[in-house]
């Protein structure tokens, strides 16, 4: 019999009723279901809330700046495959200052789990509109509402060739669970874009307005059909699909790498120290 290993959480800086707890819940129960040894996991993130989460569950850990949580993911699965990438970060985060990280490690399908807290505006810096707030919505910012048409992560991922995009809700811990072992299992980029409310700056988009909407996807949905993906994706109003909408089989980044392929770990290959001052030297 294999131990069980025990991801322990820590306490939070969150509001009470935050959105954020179903999604931290949620990744324990699926780190903890797949039963991956806390070492060899490492989750990131950049700043906010959202990317407090790696702050708050006992792993490997790393925060970076704002917007730039994809590039040391990207480091960290290059330099050691073994190792399970985990990304928390908003929606802000994810899409707006990092919007090129997030669609550029789409084309190169670096084995990253991407986990979205998309609660619709910047919560860490008072509530104005991110790229997901709907048009029309009244902020301390937008005081008379978004003007700007609302980014669809899920339309995009899937436009730009991502091999698994999936939608879950905070407040249905178990089924994120659930997608959150599916995306860390798959090989290569898997988003997983999260409605979370967030009580303090959001009252639009409350966990009400979300539970009355969102509907679970069943065994009917052909998770190969790209064009069934696009059309679910495309429901945002009084039915909104939560699931796995797209998932497809294609080479990672690693195994399509002369230097990664063979599967050896960069962090364990020795160095001659003289070519690494030589190659800092050209830098200078």
């Amino acid at each position: 019999m294999t131990q069980q290993h025990i991801y322990q959480t820590h306490e939070t800086a969150w509001c009470p009723g935050c959105g954020n707890f179903g999604i931290l819940e949620a990744l324990k129960m699926a780190l903890e279901g797949l039963n991956l040894d806390p070492h060899d996991v490492v989750i990131l993130g950049g700043i906010g809330q959202a990317p407090k989460t790696p702050q708050y569950i006992e792993c490997n850990s790393f925060c970076g700046l704002h917007g730039r949580a994809v590039p040391p993911a990207v480091a960290v699965k290059m330099v050691n495959l073994n190792l399970k990438v985990i990304i928390n970060s908003g929606d802000g985060d994810s899409y707006g200052e990092g919007g090129n990280h997030f669609l550029h490690n789409i084309r190169r399908n670096v084995d990253i789990a991407h986990f979205v807290h998309d609660n619709q505006l910047y919560a860490l810096t008072k509530g104005q509109a991110s790229p997901t707030t709907m048009e029309g919505m009244v902020t301390p910012v937008q005081v008379e509402g978004s003007m700007s048409i609302p980014f669809n992560p899920l339309l995009v991922a899937l436009g730009t060739g991502a091999g698994f995009v999936a939608r879950g809700f905070s407040g249905r811990p178990e089924h994120l669970a659930g997608l959150m072992k599916r995306a860390i299992s798959y090989r290569g980029y898997a988003l997983v874009d999260i409605f979370q409310n967030c009580v303090t700056f959001n009252k639009l988009n409350t966990y009400a307005w979300y539970n009355s909407r969102v509907y679970e996807l069943d065994d009917s949905h052909d998770t190969s059909d790209l064009a069934a993906a696009m059309a679910l994706a495309s429901q945002f109003g009084e039915q909104i699909p939560i699931g796995v909408l797209y998932e497809k089989p294609q080479p990672d980044y690693n195994s399509r790498h002369a230097q990664l392929s063979s599967g050896q770990v960069l962090a364990g290959r020795d160095n001659d120290p003289e070519v690494v001052a030589r190659l800092m030297r050209q830098l200078v």
